[in-house]
């Protein structure tokens, strides 16, 4: 097999494992509605409960990162979907919210395996050139994830709750074999090797958090957690707010999020590399948040079924082109620290993650139009700040 036959293999099989991620995480979001009334809780638990996988996505991300330069993409995706596997069917099989987020957590921690390494297996194996479209490709299987997740949760919910979670956990278990036997590793023994050499100074979360803000990245890590907040905020409440308000169904509520979402995943898998070139990443970054920043306030003031579709519709599609536009700004910066800069990405996403669900549970048992509020207030500042920093790097460039 020659060695671009071989990549593009490689490629579909990530695809493959972060699509089913993002399903598994999906599948909760339009039956939270049903969860809340059998187990009792109110708005904030929920708000825990969904911000109890990012929690431990957050705390492992960094580390998994630079594990994945040392020990090799491969083992950690497999180690990753293997969690994700156990996560999925025990959230099937418990009962009591205590077990539900130690499950949550412990797919929070198969998440933090994934991510940094797929990013980093997709740098690994693209050029400069082609990184825009190959970032596009795992962030379509992501935005696919979202799309089918609440998809099958709606409708597989019908045939019982627990149901869509075992699917899930056989997809995963299936997954990894294919990764096991299939996927080649992308690093060298020697690149392995050199990654083993480096200093470990930045090694704890917390220093590498601190020393992120030196970065010449760390505005486009601010946005990446701003647009977690807003659209973790959004979506955790999404089922809530339209149950409470319009009395929808599982079903109506999949089907919303899954028309919102799929233009995204097109989008991202044509077009965006010649977006990304046609307009540069600052310019659709920018865009993106004042869309999705007018578009949740505007779910406010709509009432229709279809008006809301059509609002949902915008928001998603902004989100799902600004994920991959800022993914490939901060790769095109990493140079050699590709694994580092993932790991980082997926921490601040993972904060923005474990905010906006917290956030969004609390104002949404203070006042159910309190959550969306502030999601577009966050975003509509982050898009000031994108707007005066792309005309301050405009401005240097003339000087």
């Amino acid at each position: 097999m020659s060695l671009l036959l071989r990549n593009r293999a490689a490629i579909l099989i990530l695809m493959i494992n972060i699509f089913l991620v993002f399903t598994g995480i999906g599948l909760i979001i339009p039956i939270m509605p049903a969860y809340m009334t059998e187990l009792h809780i109110d708005g904030t638990i929920v708000g825990l409960l969904v911000a109890a996988f990012s929690l431990t996505q957050l705390l492992f991300s960094p580390w998994a990162g630079r594990m994945s330069d040392k020990l090799g993409r491969k083992k950690i995706i497999v180690a990753g979907m293997l969690l994700f596997t156990v996560s999925e069917w025990m959230f099937g099989v418990v009962s009591s919210p205590v077990f539900l987020f130690a499950s949550r957590m412990l797919g929070g921690v198969g998440a933090a395996l994934i991510m940094p390494a797929i990013m980093a297996y997709t740098a690994d194996v693209t050029s400069t050139e082609e990184r825009a479209k190959g970032m596009g490709f795992m962030n379509a299987a992501i935005t696919t994830g979202f799309i089918i997740g609440p998809g099958i949760g709606g409708f597989i919910a019908e045939y019982g709750m627990r149901a869509p979670f075992y699917a899930a956990a056989a997809a995963g278990a299936a997954a990894a074999v294919i990764t096991l036997l299939f996927l080649p590793e992308s690093l060298t023994t020697a690149n392995r090797e050199d990654a083993a050499s480096q200093p470990e100074e930045k090694q704890s979360l917390g220093v590498q958090l601190l020393q992120s803000f030196k970065e010449p990245y760390f505005l486009s890590l601010i946005i990446v957690f701003v647009m977690s907040f807003g659209l973790a905020n959004y979506e955790t409440v999404f089922g809530l707010f339209v149950d409470r308000k319009f009395g929808f169904t599982p079903k109506d509520i999949a089907f919303i999020i899954t028309f919102g979402s799929i233009s995204g995943a097109v989008v991202q898998a044509t077009i965006f590399g010649w977006m990304t070139q046609r307009f540069g990443e600052n310019r659709i970054i920018a865009w993106c948040l004042g869309a999705a920043s007018l578009f949740i306030l505007l779910t406010l003031l709509v009432s229709s079924y279809w008006l809301i579709v059509a609002v949902t519709f915008i928001v998603f599609l902004s989100i799902d082109i600004l994920r991959p536009a800022i993914g490939t700004q901060m790769s095109k910066m990493a140079q050699e620290q590709q694994g580092y800069v993932a790991g980082l990405n997926s921490a601040y996403t993972s904060m923005g993650n474990i905010a906006g669900p917290i956030a969004a549970g609390f104002l949404f048992d203070l006042n159910i139009q309190l959550p969306y509020a502030a999601a577009a207030a966050v975003l509509f500042l982050c898009f000031v700040l994108s707007v005066q920093f792309r005309k301050g790097r405009a401005a240097s460039r003339s000087v």
